[in-house]
């Protein structure tokens, strides 16, 4: 998966951009009031717009102005220490109506980090964040895309979603306007798109991608806590024209109403992005059973010698073509009718595998 370049450039233009504004008074700040929908078709679809590395003296302003004027909502993914030095535009993302995510405290390759040092620069991040806005954040991004399972583990002690993207817009790359809004037009219904509190080209394609999204019927949306892709506003998914009546012979899989007392699962495979020899994918495990369900089983036969590198949320096992996945210790127990997601990235061409799962 293409990667950011390394950090610590980044950092020391906005730090100093930061102590310069500190060194002359008072940071002021114009922002709009929260995003309103734009009047246009209804939405049958939901993206997430995402913001990583704010706040930032020199762009947050204006990046939230030009989201408000578009009427669109965004999840930016703040560091830490930067919200330490700019409470007061942590706390202007929230009025506008954006969501706040947990992006570390000093963006750093989290995996080559101690669990200890993992912990702390979550944590930090954590506090400083409720102590400017008032709500902890309740999404992760990990910097650079890189994750692991202590990471992982990490992460669910504090209740945290890691939230990686389907659509890297590369505007950390050089990416102009017109690239990243060619990027934007590849989002589909649940997509992620990773962009950069600290770009001009950023700012000025946010127009044009709402825009087209709209063309689509799709929304900006919120991030789901619950699977980490997007969702409406309020936290629903558009309606699918379901039947009206429910139909007398519901298909032979799983079924939609089991037994008083039992659990069983069932899991959907979604492809999340593509580039020539790789793709990343995610399967969402449900408990469809009216009791709890303690542990799950995923497995799958790939049709074209694709092979898994990396994989999140779950434990894998690889055997030729056939593909093991079972849950982590975080996410075995599943209530009935919640649901828990996994994700990996692979080699070989994209597919879109029939899945099954099973449990104990």
């Amino acid at each position: 998966m293409p990667q950011p370049p390394r950090f610590p450039r980044r950092l020391a233009v906005t730090l100093a951009t930061s102590a310069l504004a500190i060194a002359s008074g008072v940071v002021a700040l114009t922002v709009a009031a929260p995003a309103q929908p734009a009047a246009a078709a209804p939405c049958t679809g939901y993206v997430a717009l995402t913001y990583d590395d704010g706040p930032n003296p020199s762009t947050t302003t204006a990046l939230l102005n030009a989201l408000r004027s578009a009427g669109a909502r965004a999840t930016f993914f703040n560091m830490g220490q930067r919200v330490q030095q700019n409470a007061a535009l942590a706390r202007a993302q929230q009025q506008a109506g954006m969501w706040i995510g947990n992006h570390s405290w000093s963006h750093p390759h989290m995996t080559q980090l101690s669990q200890q040092q993992m912990t702390s620069e979550i944590s930090q991040t954590q506090q400083a964040i409720q102590q400017a806005t008032g709500t902890a954040p309740r999404l992760f991004r990990p910097p650079y895309g890189e994750t692991n399972a202590t990471l992982r583990s990490v992460q669910a002690q504090y209740g945290l979603t890691e939230v990686l993207w389907s659509v890297d817009s590369q505007d950390w790359n050089g990416a102009s306007t017109a690239q990243i809004v060619q990027a934007a037009n590849s989002l589909q219904n649940g997509g992620v798109i990773l962009m950069h509190d600290g770009y001009q080209t950023t700012i000025n394609a946010i127009p044009q991608i709402v825009a087209n999204l709209s063309n689509r019927g799709l929304c900006p949306g919120m991030i789901s806590p619950s699977t980490g892709r997007a969702v409406a506003p309020d936290g629903t998914n558009p309606p699918t024209n379901p039947p009206t009546n429910p139909p007398t012979n519901p298909p032979t899989g799983n079924p939609t109403t089991p037994p008083a007392g039992t659990a069983g699962c069932s899991a959907t495979y979604r492809s999340t992005g593509s580039w020539g020899g790789g793709f990343q994918a995610e399967v969402t495990v449900t408990n469809t059973g009216n009791s709890a369900l303690n542990g799950w089983t995923v497995r799958w036969t790939w049709p074209g010698g694709q092979t898994i590198g990396s994989l999140w949320n779950g434990q894998l096992t690889q055997s030729g073509s056939s593909v093991t996945v079972r849950n982590a210790g975080h996410n075995g127990s599943l209530q009935a009718r919640q649901s828990t997601t996994f994700g990996f990235v692979g080699s070989g061409s994209a597919a879109t595998p029939s899945v099954t799962c099973s449990s104990p």
